[in-house]
């Protein structure tokens, strides 16, 4: 089980802050972004407020869509769907049948465990769809993790770390992964 998302947002926040600004750097003005609703995602967000503009960005995140309405220049699109109080997160079917209409030049995704043969995965089926949705629609994904994700036993599977154009870490996995090199 995920833990609280006030937790996660204080958790590893130098990392999440280094993740962010290289992502930020690879995202030119006048792109088109979709932003899952992790917290590296978050801090992404806040990144790309800070150094760009002309973004168009979409998301299932009601707290990256108030903090991004804010950007110059940026147009949001928030999908419609079911609110999870827990952190602000819009899933269900209207919300994966909205974003299949879209195809942005960045997917950026976060992930809650990545198994050492690449697999993805999550804690949340409804995460999982709206996951799957953005790498099938993305002209380049982007995954944001900390290194705290490698091991981790979510059990939900997204897909396989391959559909990832680019992976962001804070630092490289120690432990179970030396073996898997």
């Amino acid at each position: 089980r995920n833990s609280q998302y006030s937790h996660r947002q204080s958790s590893m926040r130098e990392g999440k802050a280094n993740i962010a600004k290289m992502v930020a750097r690879r995202i030119p003005d006048g792109s088109s972004v979709f932003i899952d609703i992790g917290t590296t995602a978050a801090a992404v967000a806040q990144e790309l407020l800070e150094t760009r503009k002309d973004l168009r960005i979409v998301t299932t995140s009601l707290n990256i869509a108030m903090m991004m309405a804010a950007g110059q220049d940026f147009e949001v699109t928030i999908v419609g769907g079911q609110v999870r109080l827990a952190d602000f997160g819009v899933f269900g079917e209207s919300a994966v049948e909205a974003l299949g209409q879209f195809k942005v030049d960045f997917g950026i995704i976060g992930i809650s465990g990545i198994d050492p043969d690449g697999t993805l995965l999550d804690f949340d089926h409804r995460e999982v769809r709206i996951a799957r949705v953005v790498i099938a629609n993305s002209r380049t994904v982007y995954l944001v993790a900390d290194h705290s994700k490698f091991g981790r036993p979510a059990m939900v599977k997204v897909g396989q770390l391959s559909q990832v154009n680019v992976l962001f870490l804070d630092r490289l996995p120690g432990g179970v992964y030396d073996e898997a090199k």
